[in-house]
């Protein structure tokens, strides 16, 4: 059976040319005419999620590395409940895993999904070469799927007709938007968690301001005609959720905010009742029979986390006491015994022997490994694919350690090693996606073993 998703994709010719802020206004654009929409994002990242969430539903990320093909195009036919699915892309379109392939790349995930493409170009610094630009991109792959170019950045009215003059003449792909250039309308990305949490007003009305601008210079109109083209897909089998059996406290809020959607329905399909909380606020955990601290920026507030004492003697406690915990980065600084930058140290739960201090350097890149022992989230050894994202190290990790996972690409925590063990406890600095393997289920069946001693 055929299903028909109305749906585009949004890519860029590069990273930085304005992606999330266009992606964020054609959902703006699209809710004002009247149609409900689910947002994506390609790749790993969980920021952009955060602001396309913030004038939306939730959104869901969709990356072949991290999900497996199967799994992707599971999730975003499952997923698409609304009138329409926008979807924004990652780095430049054709930018995947390694300089040979395309393989994770914005044009893998349009090919897998059957999407139609908008392409956004930076038009700042160029004008008749941008045809050449956009050339470029459609000879590159014969199945490109490029329906509709953005200009974005534009100096003048002038510069527009130039471009538009240009592109033309030498292909038949409609110019949907063009944009001046203004520098107000972009929208920062390293430390979100200074502006916000999900649901945050501030971050709402600072996207909704954006969004409203930027929507005015683009054609809706010939989008939705776009949009309506789609090719449709084969439909997947509906999720069932099990009767609700344990509950598991989630950590949410400025510090922890980095969660896959598809990660926290795949634990309620299991049966399990998600407890949010707040680390850096609530005195006391809520009552659980399971812990899961996703990643973010505990180094933002680690001065509050620090004060909160009985938060961090309840964990610890409840660790000792065996409570299956699942942790991942921003989780597992948490874990550790302090958190460091150059000029400050706040301690933290310390429930890992070793201490957490802040780099410069980024750290983003996929992962791929082996769970070697027994887990929280695990029962037998197997392969996994997963990926990091920090601006951190781990620095004096006790050689007594124990490790549960073995990586053949990525860093880790300590050389070739991640996953580190304590207790019931597993907190890694790479993420993992649930429903490439049975996370969910083995975690909510520790958490169900746990609320029955």
């Amino acid at each position: 059976m055929q299903l028909r998703i109305p749906r585009i994709i949004i890519a860029g010719a590069t990273s930085g040319v304005g992606k999330t802020s266009i992606t964020c206004s054609i959902i703006h654009a699209l809710q004002k005419r009247g149609y409900s929409v689910q947002p994506f994002k390609v790749g790993p990242d969980y920021i952009d999620p955060i602001y396309l969430s913030s004038i939306s539903r939730p959104a869901y990320n969709l990356d072949a590395w991290l999900m497996r093909q199967d799994k992707l195009l599971s999730s975003f036919v499952s997923n698409s409940n609304s009138d329409v699915s926008v979807i924004e892309g990652v780095m430049g379109y054709y930018d995947g895993f390694g300089s040979n392939t395309n393989y994770a790349s914005t044009h893998h995930v349009a090919s897998l999904t059957k999407s139609n493409v908008l392409l956004v170009l930076d038009a700042s610094k160029t004008s008749r070469s941008i045809a050449a630009t956009a050339l470029g991109f459609l000879k590159f792959h014969r199945n490109h799927h490029i329906a509709g170019i953005i200009l974005n950045k534009l100096g003048s009215t002038r510069h527009e007709l130039l471009c538009r003059d240009a592109l033309e003449r030498v292909n038949k792909i409609p110019v949907v938007g063009a944009i001046p250039k203004n520098p107000s309308l972009e929208l920062s990305s390293r430390h979100l968690g200074l502006l916000s949490t999900v649901q945050s007003k501030v971050l709402r009305n600072k996207v909704l301001k954006i969004s409203g601008i930027i929507s005015k210079h683009i054609d809706t109109g010939k989008i939705i005609k776009i949009i309506n083209s789609s090719t449709p897909l084969a439909k997947t089998p509906k999720f069932t959720y099990k009767k609700k059996k344990i509950k598991i406290a989630v950590a949410l809020d400025t510090s922890f905010n980095f969660y896959y959607q598809d990660n926290l329905e795949s634990l309620r399909r299991q049966g399990a009742d998600l407890q949010f909380f707040s680390p850096t606020k609530d005195k006391h955990m809520p009552e659980c029979n399971g812990l899961y601290i996703g990643g973010g920026f505990p180094e933002v507030l680690s001065h509050h986390l620090a004060k909160n004492h009985s938060m961090k003697k309840s964990i610890k406690k409840l660790s000792e006491d065996g409570l299956p915990i699942y942790a991942e980065c921003g989780g597992l600084m948490y874990l550790t015994k302090s958190i460091s930058s150059d000029h400050t140290k706040h301690k933290m739960v310390g429930l890992f022997d070793a201490h957490t201090q802040m780099t410069k350097k980024m750290r983003l890149a996929y992962t791929r490994g082996k769970i070697i022992a027994k887990t929280p989230i695990s029962d037998t050894s197997h392969r996994f694919w997963g990926h990091e994202f920090h601006y951190s190290r781990l620095q004096s990790v006790s050689p007594d350690s124990k490790f549960a996972y073995t990586l053949d690409i990525g860093d880790g925590i300590y050389r070739c090693q991640d996953g580190l063990m304590q207790d019931n406890t597993l907190a890694s600095y790479g993420h993992l996606y649930f429903d490439t393997s049975n996370y969910a289920e083995v975690f909510v069946d520790r958490c169900l073993s746990y609320s029955r001693r």
